[in-house]
């Protein structure tokens, strides 16, 4: 379960996003580590909650589920759909074209090939989550610890041969203005990006074995590694590059070890980042189905989506039709990329919706049994739930053209939910209230 959600989340930002964080706080070091812990204390209060939900719903589609039970249908469908047709599709799709663009730095691929690639991929990843859900874990597990050990190995080798930090400016900004807050809001997007894929194992909950005692310390654990991981990572590219050269970097884990270790180098973080971003891609593949799952169960989704494998025992068509969807946005990609960017902050408000929910389920069900209860109730979630809406309400603010862009995808799933509650009528099933 940790290294589940660990795998989920490192994909490539980690390799690649700190240079641009650091040029959203105008190069103050200090507000650019800040947004990191920042991010992950989000990603943390939401994962400690999130274990209260898990280790007593444990079941498949989680914050489906929770969304549904509390705060109705309607709510629960329009999250499934961004997820569907945006978010853990889209993250897979973007994954995949970063999978091929990492393999020219091996292999030299023209354009058809790396779409092809980029396919193959995501055939292979669809192949293996069918055959199995074991098989799949065992596959997330090993590669999760590949890249962990070489985001570790790396930091050390940045540390150890860099000549120490060269820092040409003070760590914190001497005046703190609105363009430096505004900054840290649009930094904090692009640090959630990468930390993106915590909540993940909630979705396949129904499926892990005594839950009530794994769940939330797999949760928990991998959070917090997280955490430690992505703060080392930073110090060590600013270790061996300085802020400045951070800064102007879209490739900093390349372009640092290029620079304390040699150019060769450049080949060891692409194949590094190649293990990484499969991993990723199929832990995605492993858990978001299992939500399309459960809304196919309620009869507002494809009714065959709720089918399980005779001999696999895996929500197989799901999962399919999930890799299907990808590889659309896959050939759509130069299109579809800056909708991902409109549409994932708007996923934040549905993970506090999520959150929420714990207030509810005390509420109506005081007598549930509660293996795991969230430390600091009700501050914690309450804060996680602030703090989410206060990302979304700046990107709104910062942002307002793009944000009614991706609020607009949302609101597109309203007519198709008239349309699969009318087409199914009292035929729905599946539901369960707790």
């Amino acid at each position: 379960m940790t290294l589940l959600t660990i795998g989920t989340v490192i994909g490539s930002g980690i390799f690649l996003v700190p240079g641009g964080v650091l040029r959203q706080v105008q190069g103050s070091v200090g507000l650019a580590l800040l947004v990191w812990a920042g991010g992950g204390v989000l990603s943390l209060l939401g994962a400690l909650t999130y274990a209260e939900l898990g280790a007593m719903r444990p079941a498949s589609g989680g914050l489906y589920v929770y969304i549904r039970d509390c705060f109705g249908e309607l709510a629960a469908f329009l999250f499934g759909w961004t997820l569907f047709f945006v978010i853990s599709t889209g993250t897979v799709a973007t994954l995949a074209v970063a999978f091929s663009t990492y393999l020219q730095e091996v292999l030299p691929l023209a354009a058809l090939a790396r779409k092809l690639v980029s396919v193959g991929m995501i055939v292979v990843m669809t192949a293996i989550n069918v055959r199995g859900t074991r098989l799949s874990a065992d596959v997330t597990n090993w590669s999760t610890a590949l890249k962990v050990g070489a985001i570790v190995l790396m930091s050390g080798v940045l540390l150890v041969l860099s000549r120490g930090w060269q820092s040409d400016g003070p760590v914190w900004p001497e005046v703190m203005d609105s363009s430096l807050f505004s900054g840290f809001g649009l930094g904090m997007i692009a640090v959630l990006w990468a930390y993106e894929g915590w909540q993940y194992p909630t979705y396949s909950a129904g499926e892990i074995r005594e839950p009530e005692r794994i769940f939330a310390r797999g949760l928990l654990l991998g959070t917090v590694a997280l955490i430690g991981i992505y703060l080392l990572a930073n110090v060590a590219y600013l270790a061996a590059l300085g802020p400045t050269e951070v800064a102007r970097s879209e490739s900093v884990a390349a372009v640092s070890l290029a620079a304390v270790v040699g150019p060769w180098a450049a080949k060891l973080v692409a194949l590094a980042i190649l293990v990484s971003i499969f991993s990723a891609a199929n832990s995605t593949a492993l858990t978001a189905p299992r939500v399309f799952y459960a809304m196919a169960a309620d009869g507002v989704f494809f009714r065959a989506l709720a089918r399980i494998h005779s001999r696999f025992q895996t929500p197989a068509l799901a999962i399919v039709a999930g890799s299907a969807w990808a590889v659309v946005l896959v050939l759509w990609m130069e299109k579809f990329e800056k909708l991902l960017t409109y549409v994932v902050f708007i996923g934040w408000t549905f993970y506090a919706l999520a959150a929420a929910s714990v207030f509810v389920y005390r509420l109506r069900q005081p007598d549930l049994s509660r293996p795991y209860r969230v430390p600091g109730y009700p501050l914690t979630p309450l804060l996680f739930i602030l703090a989410s809406l206060a990302v979304v309400l700046n990107n709104i603010w910062t942002q307002p053209g793009d944000s009614a862009k991706g609020l607009a995808v949302v609101l597109a799933g309203l007519p198709a939910y008239m349309l699969w509650r009318r087409a199914n009528g009292d035929k729905r099933a599946g539901r369960r209230t707790g």
